[in-house]
């Protein structure tokens, strides 16, 4: 079983991240500060508990050397709430577009979910069970209650009710062993039809923090439709719904909103791209607008959700950018100080590419032999192929534009292409790539400039 995040010391958080990504050692130490010091903080009794901020940082460092990934796999390190954006895709109050307030009511969404599926993972058990039960009163309706007079001569064990219970017992063996499993049943499932408004809004109702279900949910009954499925499909629909009525949303709600204001982790990807001076006209209208929209977000406030306020204060923000064209200086300086820590990432070598190519749980050598292991082909990667694949990415990064570890899915690509395509036809082989496969695939392709420019 997973460790809680207060067992991580930093060390342990970036062995885990090493089984993930390599190199970069200064930025994996950086967040695994950050990281460990939200635990500490929750250890802080007395008013200085809520004085203690988070240092946000700003990650900076060439395309495809690991930034996005280091939050990535630490957001599942601490099982966090955790969202990625786009700075660029945000506009300044004013402009159509979608503001960064709802940065934040998407980060509530997701904490939602997670603790949604976590209580009912806990309810599982018993909700499974109640489904049984409704599944077997569908299969066999109770009889009907008989009124008037009885006889003496109906004993307890002939009685219908005894009949019944006796054959509820039979079909609960049979469904558990899978016996009805080709027979359909008839079961009442909620409709997704949600009443329609139109809104003259930029943002939409989703800006406005309202929730239409919600709001018409005390006027219009909840409308339900018929569905006939197989009773597997019925026992998981079924499961499910028992499960939503055994979990108190109030209590949901509570704990997800006090998730996002303590551990929620905001991901501000491509922030570069909104730095730099501001022009009066075309695409960079609002870039120092939407720095200072981001301002009152990153340093605390207060933001209305459709499940209530939610409290930026204690949010960790870690941002990213290339910045091959702008610096971390052109931001506007209120929001340079709010970021304190920058982490420069360095870029990828030889070395590196061969190491990623081998090293981590999720590599791509392993994903394309488990991908061609389902048509029964065995593919192997010799020690020298894997070295001709990393030098070639490493020339081709100094050679175009650098791409980082990007550069390996292309060229993985185009090397496997034709394996790929012929591969149901090849039943029961071994395929092993060497550097002679990999120089006489792509060595063509490599001279060619032109071609270079446009497959790899």
């Amino acid at each position: 079983m997973r460790k809680q995040i207060k067992e991580y010391t930093p060390q342990e958080i970036v062995k885990e991240l090493d089984g993930y990504i390599i190199g970069q050692h200064n930025a994996k130490r950086s967040v695994a500060i950050a990281l460990r010091n939200r635990w500490r903080r929750q250890q802080v009794e007395g008013p200085l508990h809520d004085e203690i901020m988070p240092n946000n940082i700003i990650l900076i460092g060439p395309t495809g050397v690991g930034k996005t990934e280091i939050s990535r796999r630490l957001a599942k390190l601490a099982n966090a709430p955790f969202i990625k954006v786009e700075a660029s895709k945000f506009t300044e109050v004013g402009y159509v577009g979608r503001d960064v307030e709802s940065i934040i009511r998407d980060l509530v969404d997701i904490a939602l979910n997670m603790v949604r599926e976590e209580k009912k993972a806990a309810v599982q058990e018993k909700a499974s069970e109640l489904a049984i039960e409704r599944l077997l009163d569908i299969l066999i309706p109770s009889p009907a209650v008989q009124t008037g007079f009885t006889t003496d001569e109906t004993t307890d064990e002939n009685s219908a009710e005894s009949k019944y219970q006796r054959t509820r017992t039979k079909f609960r063996q049979k469904l558990l062993k899978g016996e009805l499993d080709e027979r359909t049943v008839e079961i009442d499932t909620p409709s997704d039809s949600t009443p329609t408004m139109q809104v003259f809004s930029p943002g939409g109702l989703e800006e406005m923090g309202i929730n239409l279900q919600e709001l018409f949910g005390n006027f219009m009954p909840k409308q339900m439709k018929k569905r006939r499925v197989t009773v597997p499909e019925a026992l998981t629909i079924l499961t499910q719904q028992e499960a939503q009525k055994l979990i108190d949303m109030e209590e949901v709600v509570q704990e997800a909103t006090a998730r996002v204001q303590n551990s929620g982790i905001v991901f501000l990807d491509e922030i570069d791209k909104i730095a730099g001076n501001s022009s009066k006209h075309g695409p960079d209208v609002s870039r120092q607008g939407v720095q200072r929209d981001l301002l009152p977000v990153v340093e605390g406030t207060t933001v209305v959700t459709k499940y209530g306020t939610v409290k930026t204060d204690h949010i960790l923000f870690i941002a990213s950018g290339a910045f091959h064209v702008s610096k971390p200086s052109d931001l506007i300086p209120e929001l340079q100080g709010r970021f304190p820590i920058r982490v420069e990432l360095e870029s990828l070598t030889t070395e590196d590419f061969t190491k990623i190519l081998s090293e981590p749980q999720n590599a791509l050598t392993k994903q394309y032999e488990a991908l061609l292991a389902t048509e029964g082909i065995k593919l192997k990667f010799s020690n020298d192929g894997i070295q001709a694949m990393a030098e070639t990415a490493s020339y081709v990064n100094t050679k175009a534009e650098n791409i980082g570890a990007r550069r390996l899915h292309t060229i993985m690509s185009t090397l496997l292409e034709e394996l790929l395509f012929e591969a149901p036809a090849m039943k029961s082989q071994t395929v092993t790539i060497t550097r002679d496969f990999v120089e006489d695939k792509l060595r063509n392709i490599v001279e060619d400039e032109d071609l270079r420019k446009f497959i790899l």
